[in-house]
């Protein structure tokens, strides 16, 4: 169908990340030699041409069967096999393990695109990034070789399973548990509402380590990697969910589910630090999809407004729907910049949990707001199945509850603006 990412890293200088994702400037004059400073918007070439193949296949392989898996519910198999032949997922594992080595910000420019033609599909293969990450950030090299590596040779996928029926923001909640025995630990419990749960080669799980109660959640929870064929580990249902259907959700039961000590990450009690520190990464490329989801609430109200008439011209020609679209870009702008900088933070290596809870919180503010709107736009048919604005609407409440509901993203950047004040004055 088109040129993979791997082919064009290979035919650039590149095949690392990018030192600036803001990134380069698109001229000829730049001095190679030194570090670009300063603000810039533009995108490399190899960028461009990550987000370019990312909105093609968006348009030409997602976009054509979103309504079919939104109403059945079927998994996206046939075209995460193409997503995975042509480099559109995994692509931030590293290069010494066999992968793309790609910053957060090259991962938010495919995702925003992939998320235009689904976020139901898109969700099934962005959480395989959400689920690697804690190895990536905590993992040792072994594990990484056997974990992420095998991503790179086939298309898996993988689920990060923390929240349960009675702990989601609330994760110092958490009942399940771990018991080491000998050289290995036995865990005991459920989880709920995990993305890719039915369909995980392996997961992450955080479990207690700590059996007292009063224990800080930074020293009573254990991070483990957990093979999905482990005897006792059992896949509930696949929910059927108000929106993003093509991706599958499910509960998790453990019954005495025995993890080789091997397969822990780090070490005891390090394991909610390591689920924590995941969403630096994971929230941008979250709040690219939502950004991407606005976007094409943006573009199908435009298209209508430009083809439906009323009082004898075009509805856009009409101050009341103008108004409607401009707001619409307002925020969609806003947000892609709000992703850019969180991604931006991280690639920089410097911490960026105050930007991606804004990024994460706008955007999906913004998703919400444009598909409803969108809806609006094209009245009594935005309320039909038989138009795209309503799946939209369905799809775009998630972002205001999954990676951190709505309200968590404002406690964390309450918290970090009030540290950053306190260290001000």
């Amino acid at each position: 169908m088109a040129v993979s990412i791997s082919k064009v890293l290979r035919a650039s200088a590149r095949f690392q990340p990018i030192r600036c994702a803001s990134t380069l400037p698109n001229t000829a004059e730049i001095n190679e030699s030194k570090p670009a400073y300063g603000l810039c918007f533009d995108l490399s070439p190899e960028q461009r041409e990550f987000q370019e193949l990312a909105r093609k296949f968006a348009r030409e392989e997602i976009a054509p069967v979103a309504a079919h898996h939104d109403r059945t519910g079927e998994y996206p198999w046939e075209v995460i096999k193409k997503a995975h032949a042509l480099g559109l997922m995994n692509g931030h594992i590293p290069q010494e393990f066999g992968g793309l080595g790609l910053s957060v910000l090259d991962g938010c420019l495919i995702g925003e695109e992939l998320a235009w033609g689904c976020t139901g599909i898109a969700t099934a293969l962005e959480a395989n990034g959400l689920g690697q990450m804690p190895v990536l950030i905590a993992g040792n090299t072994e594990q990484k070789k056997k974990y992420l590596g095998r991503m790179i040779d086939e298309p898996l996928m993988c689920a990060y399973c923390v929240t349960e029926p009675g702990a989601g923001s609330d994760v110092a909640g958490i009942k399940t548990r771990a018991e080491k025995k000998g050289d290995h630990y036995v865990l005991n419990g459920q989880k709920m509402w995990i993305t890719n749960g039915g369909m995980a080669n392996w997961y992450f799980v955080l479990a207690r380590t700590n059996p007292d109660p009063k224990a800080p959640a930074n020293q009573a929870f254990t991070g483990f990697i957990v093979e999905r064929d482990t005897p006792g580990l059992t896949p509930g249902r696949k929910e059927m969910n108000m929106g993003q259907r093509a991706s599958d959700t499910r509960g998790i039961t453990f019954e005495d589910v025995v993890v080789p000590k091997e397969n822990v990450l780090i070490g005891e009690g390090a394991g909610f630090k390591i689920a924590m520190g995941a969403f630096d990464k994971t929230r941008p490329p979250v709040a690219a999809g939502a950004v991407g989801l606005a976007q094409r609430a943006l573009d199908e109200a435009t298209k209508y407004a430009t083809e439906r008439k009323t009082f004898g011209t075009e509805i856009y020609k009409h101050q009341a729907v103008a108004f409607i679209l401009a707001d619409m870009a307002i925020g969609i702008e806003t947000s892609r910049l709000a992703w850019m900088k969180s991604a931006y933070e991280i690639d920089q290596g410097r911490r960026n949990t105050y930007y991606a809870s804004i990024a994460k919180a706008l955007a999906a503010d913004v998703a919400n707001k444009c598909a409803t709107d969108a809806v609006q736009v094209f009245g009594g048919n935005g309320f039909n199945s038989d138009y795209p604005v309503e799946k939209l609407m369905r799809d775009a409440k998630i972002y205001q509850i999954y990676e951190g509901t709505a309200q968590i993203q404002r406690v964390i950047i309450s918290r970090e603006h009030l540290q950053m004040y306190k260290q001000s004055h």
